[in-house]
């Protein structure tokens, strides 16, 4: 069964990357929401490293301020949710309960670095059914990689096995200030049909 194609436009044809807000508050029933449908999509083993930091209030977007790139500030501290979309490292502490049909815990023990790789690439994954959750709850998406991440561990994550991977501002996007739709690239350029 296919969507109605008004959903591909909210989700990809329509959807657009805000960078100003509208002074509208999200909820956090709406986050809890969002977060309800970012959990069901898939992760290798349902593995799920994500760690969601959602900042809503002066104090916490106060804390994050530092962290961020020039280009990113006015935008960050205006939107009336950044979230932080970290990861764990110790994401396969949770497997026994996560995927029970096998021990997949002691894949990961012997490796940091797979550990953490592993955790990166699903996570990242998981960030992007954070945006189309959001989109899909009529909720606009800034997401960006412009900030200090070793200051924002620390800042944030100090002392736990959590590293930040990208930040989503959230919100009802200000369509004034929308940039020019930018060009993708062609079936051709980027894909192949071996």
């Amino acid at each position: 069964m296919t969507l109605d194609p008004s959903a591909f436009d909210q989700l990809f044809i329509d959807a657009r990357t805000h960078n100003a807000w509208l002074d509208q508050p999200v909820s956090d029933d709406a986050l809890r929401q969002l977060y309800d449908l970012v959990r069901m999509g898939p992760t290798s083993a349902n593995c799920s490293p994500a760690r969601l930091v959602f900042l809503r209030t002066p104090e916490a977007k106060a804390k994050l301020k530092p962290c961020l790139s020039s280009g990113n500030l006015e935008k960050t501290m205006s939107a009336p949710v950044t979230v932080i979309v970290a990861y764990d490292k110790a994401f396969y502490e949770k497997l026994p309960e996560l995927f029970p049909h096998a021990d997949a815990r002691s894949w990961f023990t012997s490796s940091p670095a797979f550990a953490e790789q592993t955790a990166l690439r699903n996570s990242s994954m998981q960030a992007a059914y954070l945006i189309m959750a959001a989109r899909a709850l009529g909720l606009d998406c800034g997401p960006m990689s412009g900030f200090n991440a070793a200051l924002l561990d620390e800042v944030f994550f100090s002392g736990s096995t959590w590293a930040s991977n990208l930040l989503i501002n959230l919100g009802h996007g200000n369509p004034e200030k929308l940039y020019e739709r930018l060009p993708r690239l062609s079936f051709d350029d980027a894909c192949q049909l071996l």
